[in-house]
């Protein structure tokens, strides 16, 4: 049997065509789409409007804050500046109360400008103005005595650079007055009492509320006009007039204060009369050792029983 050579090729078509009907051999496939560059651009071009956006409000409360503050200053600044505070301290002090209304200004910090040097020197002149204290036979009243010394005192202490009050016995200023110290100059009898009536006391308040502070100033003072004026200290023989002296419950409790019985009218009359400047001075030596906190080597002593 001889073969057709178109044969198998017609079958072969035939069964191509048989495959080509079946519509499973061309299912689409949809090939990966790659993004084009123009929908890149647009992509991160609308990005950046989208940051903007989330950036506004912030932008727009800051923008009503600072007007608002502003506002509030001005407002505040025309209400301050009248004629009558323009100059004053009260236009300072409304402007602090406006500032700390609003938290987020920074008040400025008040200082304390009043330093401890500002404080004056209390020096009461025994009996001055109210009586003339212990007197002499042919005259000589304490009162002359003490004033001549306690002017004598603030002349040295105001040379010294120190703010220095002469006070009357019962001024009106001893009314919680307020000192570095104070101290009260007195003398004591002018009667003859014996040979060992000389000499000089020294005296705080025995309820001092500051006892230390009382205590220093004594011994300096007691200390430096013993070596000043070369009397003797009675560190014991204070009275109950000295020490509960009327001045001590007069003035602020935190000045420290003493008296002192510069001497007797009677056997030390020499140098409180005739060398006043001398008995001046050893004051003076007493407070600056007790203001400038210089060394004391005077102990304090005990009680007598």
């Amino acid at each position: 049997m001889q073969d057709n050579p178109d044969s198998g090729t017609n079958l072969a078509i035939i069964q191509l065509g048989d495959r080509m009907s079946d519509d499973s051999l061309f299912d689409p496939v949809e090939p990966p789409l790659e993004p084009l560059p123009q929908e890149e651009e647009s992509s991160s071009s609308d990005s950046e409007p989208v940051e903007k956006d989330i950036n506004k409000p912030f932008s727009i409360w800051g923008g009503i804050q600072s007007i608002f503050v502003t506002a509030f200053l001005l407002a505040s600044l025309f209400t301050l500046f009248t004629p009558n505070n323009l100059f004053s301290g009260e236009m300072f002090d409304r402007i602090f109360q406006a500032w700390q209304v609003n938290p987020t200004i920074s008040a400025p910090v008040q200082m304390n400008t009043t330093s401890v040097a500002a404080l004056p020197i209390g020096i009461v002149s025994g009996h001055y103005k109210n009586d003339s204290g212990a007197l002499c036979p042919d005259g000589l009243s304490e009162e002359q005595v003490n004033l001549q010394i306690a002017t004598l005192v603030q002349q040295k202490l105001a040379a010294e650079g120190y703010q220095v009050d002469l006070l009357e016995e019962f001024d009106e200023r001893l009314s919680q007055y307020k000192a570095l110290a104070l101290v009260s100059i007195h003398a004591d009898t002018c009667d003859f009492i014996s040979e060992d009536a000389t000499g000089f006391k020294v005296a705080a308040a025995l309820h001092s509320v500051y006892p230390e502070k009382a205590t220093r100033l004594t011994l300096c003072m007691a200390d430096r006009y013993a070596q000043t004026t070369g009397l003797t200290y009675h560190p014991n023989a204070a009275s109950e007039d000295m020490t509960n002296y009327h001045a001590f419950d007069e003035i602020h409790s935190e000045t420290t204060a003493v008296i002192i019985e510069t001497g007797f009218l009677n056997l030390d009359r020499q140098i409180l009369t005739e060398n006043p400047d001398l008995v001046a001075q050893g004051i003076v030596n007493g407070l600056l050792c007790f203001i400038r906190n210089e060394n004391v080597t005077l102990t304090q002593p005990s009680p007598s029983p």
